[in-house]
């Protein structure tokens, strides 16, 4: 079932996310209809709180990014299929130089800016079958995860840009809350006039 996400401006995109046990009600479903909202809107990562949960737990499928031509094979391989669900992670380290890459977020559409991050990650999680994971991740992997993980930590990636870039920004937020924007996916704006 596809499922609104949660526009900018919804405290629950502010709140730090709780961790969740193997008995969280309807889990497997849950996993479905976020892969299923994500591919809907064309996304790479979901993150439960973008669809007003205020769980540790997203999605991530990197495949699009496969098919970048500046990529190279290797890497390109690496994204190809690169599918998986993080229950209650933490990122333990991030290392290697910061980059710049031009990053996007369903839920606030149509802003799009440069957000750097360090290339290197290492996170332990729980997968689908809650089992225990550590791995380390480099480039766009990496970056996807951090900007999944940030959401679980009330984190948005406009608040890692410049004091000018925010500025610059600001009513084009302010409009997504009220929903005075055109969107192609279903979202749920928390600033919304109700139609009379």
């Amino acid at each position: 079932m596809i499922l609104p996400i949660v526009a900018y401006g919804d405290p629950v995109l502010k709140k730090v996310a709780q961790d969740i046990t193997p008995e969280y009600p309807n889990f497997v479903e849950l996993l479905e209809n976020m892969y299923e909202t994500m591919y809907n809107a064309f996304g790479v990562g979901l993150a439960a709180p973008q669809i007003g949960l205020p769980i540790r737990l997203f999605v991530v499928d990197a495949t699009p990014f496969s098919e970048d031509e500046d990529l190279t094979e290797e890497e390109q391989k690496e994204l190809q299929g690169f599918k998986k669900a993080f229950v209650n992670a933490k990122i333990t380290a991030e290392e290697g130089d910061e980059w710049a890459f031009n990053e996007g977020c369903l839920s606030i559409p149509d802003v799009r800016e440069d957000v750097f991050r360090k290339s290197k990650i290492t996170i332990e999680y729980l997968d689908e079958n809650f089992e225990p994971k550590v791995e380390t991740y480099n480039g766009l992997i990496a970056r996807v995860i951090q900007h999944e993980y940030d959401h679980i930590d009330g984190i948005l990636f406009t608040e890692k840009l410049s004091t000018l870039k925010k500025r610059l920004i600001k009513g084009r937020l302010d409009n997504i809350s009220k929903g005075k924007i055109k969107v192609d996916y279903k979202m749920r704006f928390p600033n919304q006039k109700k139609k009379r």
